[in-house]
């Protein structure tokens, strides 16, 4: 018996035992993981780049494709942690992409120096990020969220010779107009909410704890991101702002806007706009939908993404719908099959 068991076993491991050639041939194609980035020592993509005031921002790279696309986070001062969930999507559709931190952010350096949070100088900042990873226009789309939206508009005002195509993801080209239809949202409150914040708002408590929650629950739960559970990239991010900038150039809050930004607009200059350009709206965004609907036919080429189901994180809670609407601009932008 004992002897009939060693067979057995014996049979068995040989059997579950791949066939040597199959397990010594690679991949098929592999050459999206092929890349390296500047230096003898790799890092797994991670680039921090010297910018002329003489700091240091963080980059990681994606893939190795001629399509390339630099994303920009929101905030002012978020990080690219809540954009990860493109880690799930731009690699099957071989599309090279680089994580960047903006100076102040979490993992770039952080400076305590106001001079440096203006709009013209984050703008030759992203130029000197888009010289070091060797982007130019035959292969550069960049893609902005929110408060990257801004810069990402900005940029191109300037240096659209540079890009391929622009994304403009939930972000208004007014900033009197967001905040007017944040007033709309939260007017939709009840009444007796509306009172509770008002009284920390006149007080200028805006990181009471129970304020904040309130604006969570009622506010971010229905027009920032709508999932029951926030993913974890996405808690992790929010946790890591940068509040000292982000008030600086945003305001103290969600609902009383009145940092520098404070009525920033180039509504008024989207025809100059003629690199092919995709806006990105979505029903329960804080940013109205149908202003980014009207971006669209303002710019030269451009093209309108509607999420039904998203609010200002649709890449999250509509992401399906999002990375589908992003990844087919990109390729027919490639490809020089524009939508008419």
């Amino acid at each position: 018996m004992r002897i009939l068991l060693l067979a057995i076993l014996s049979f068995a491991l040989v059997a579950c035992q791949p066939p040597k050639q199959e397990a010594q041939q690679p991949a098929e194609d592999c050459s999206y993981i092929q890349f390296q980035t500047p230096g003898d020592v790799q890092a797994g993509g991670v680039q921090m780049i010297d910018l002329q005031e003489g700091y240091r921002v963080w980059t990681k790279r994606f893939g190795n494709s001629d399509k390339k696309v630099l994303i920009l986070h929101g905030g002012p001062a978020g990080t690219h942690e809540y954009l990860e969930c493109f880690q799930s999507f731009f690699p099957q559709a071989n599309i090279e992409f680089y994580e960047y931190d903006q100076l102040g952010s979490y993992y770039s350096d952080q400076p305590d120096d106001t001079t440096l949070w203006t709009i013209d100088r984050f703008v030759e900042e992203v130029e000197q990020v888009r010289k070091a990873l060797n982007l130019d226009s035959d292969n550069f789309y960049l893609l902005g969220q929110s408060w990257g939206g801004i810069l990402a508009m900005e940029y191109a005002l300037k240096y659209q010779d540079h890009l391929k195509g622009l994304i403009i993801c939930n972000m208004t080209a007014d900033f009197d107009k967001y905040e007017a239809y944040n007033t709309l949202l939260r007017n939709e409150l009840r009444p007796s909410l509306i009172d509770s914040l008002l009284v920390y708002e006149n007080a200028g408590d805006f990181t009471n704890e129970t304020y904040a929650q309130l604006v969570f629950d009622h506010f971010y739960t229905k027009h920032i991101c709508r999932l029951a559970e926030w993913p974890e990239p996405v808690t992790r991010s929010f946790s890591h702002f940068n509040m000292d900038v982000y008030t600086y150039m945003q305001g103290p809050s969600e609902f009383v806007p009145g940092g520098i930004l404070k009525h920033w607009s180039v509504w008024d200059r989207l025809h100059e706009l003629r690199v092919p350009t995709l806006t990105v709206g979505a029903r329960y965004d804080s940013m109205n939908p149908e202003e980014m609907k009207e971006m669209a036919s303002l710019v030269q080429h451009g093209e309108y993404l509607y999420c039904p189901n998203g609010s200002h994180l649709a890449l999250w809670d509509d992401q399906q719908v999002f990375m589908d609407g992003v990844i087919s601009f990109i390729d027919r932008t490639h490809a020089g099959n524009q939508a008419k």
